[in-house]
């Protein structure tokens, strides 16, 4: 992780209030004759300090401007304070967002698809290293190409699966991997694989004209939690959109146990995918909320 100090502190704007010192996570400022001052040799760039400045005196360099502007709509920069927004419309859109499994054929233009990676990096991420990375699949030619090199990957797990003696040896040596995905899975991809060899259906993107794939950095703090949040934001204001969007799992899975797979896309091999996003303009509308099952809560007071 690059953890060089980018920060510039202006010295003729500085108030000497220490908000900045108060909370800089890694203390790269400290307060020296009443002014703010860059001490430190090593830095978040998580913009802390320039974010709670009251007279923009400071800077950090290493923040990209161009990853706060957006093609599709346009933002309010103004800091949103604690409690102020409505949680209500919060929980409506977390709810409303639902798995498309039916797309229309029509193109997702590309600004909206790096529109949507630019939302996807304002999610947090361990020890904000960002180590995260984006390939975009933006038609839907390339998302057959990955389609058919993730099928291949199936029919010869299938072909393994369907060996017993070596379900059963696997999973006496403590690897019931195999044995579990032919109880659970086997049936299900057999049947899709079989469509698909058929008739042509696509059973795992459900059609979608785009996907975007969501991989980190190996070297990353937290890589796979870092790249789940940023999927999460992804998914959220792509409904906001006006697209549906779809979380493959069964696309993502092979991905990680194939590393050809993601070199097929242009992923090296110092990252690793965690997610696999199918999106698309929606063929379906929905009528209410579904709701959620009922959720194991726990509380531990010492």
């Amino acid at each position: 992780m690059n953890e060089k100090v980018t920060t510039t502190i202006d010295p003729d704007l500085c108030v000497g209030c220490g908000q900045c010192v108060r909370v800089c996570p890694s203390g790269t400022l400290s307060m020296r004759d009443g002014k703010a001052q860059v001490t430190g040799d090593r830095s978040l760039n998580c913009g802390h300090c320039q974010a709670i400045c009251p007279v923009g005196a400071i800077t950090v360099s290493a923040i990209d401007e161009a990853m706060s502007q957006f093609v599709n709509f346009r933002t309010d920069k103004n800091w949103l304070g604690y409690g102020d927004f409505d949680t209500s419309q919060l929980v409506r859109l977390m709810a409303s967002r639902r798995s498309c499994r039916n797309f229309q054929a029509a193109p997702v233009d590309r600004s909206v698809l790096e529109d949507l990676v630019k939302i996807g990096c304002t999610a947090p991420s361990g020890t904000n290293c960002q180590l995260w990375t984006f390939t975009i699949l933006p038609t839907r030619e390339a998302v057959m190409a990955l389609g058919k090199g993730i099928l291949n990957f199936y029919v010869k797990l299938n072909a393994m699966a369907r060996n017993r003696l070596l379900r059963l040896f696997l999973k006496s040596i403590g690897k019931p991997e195999l044995d579990s995905y032919y109880r659970q899975y086997y049936a299900n991809v057999r049947k899709g694989l079989e469509d698909f060899s058929r008739t042509g259906v696509d059973l795992l993107f459900h059609g979608a004209p785009a996907v975007i794939v969501v991989a980190c950095k190996k070297q990353a703090t937290l890589p796979k939690e870092d790249a789940l949040l940023a999927s999460q934001n992804i998914l959220l204001a792509a409904h906001s959109m006006g697209l549906g969007s779809c979380l493959i799992g069964m696309a993502a899975e092979p991905m990680k146990r194939d590393p050809k797979l993601q070199i097929v896309i242009g992923v090296p091999n110092d990252e690793k995918v965690y997610a696999v996003i199918a999106l698309g303009y929606p063929d379906e509308n929905y009528q209410q909320q579904a709701g959620r099952k009922q959720a194991a809560i726990r509380y531990f007071e010492s």
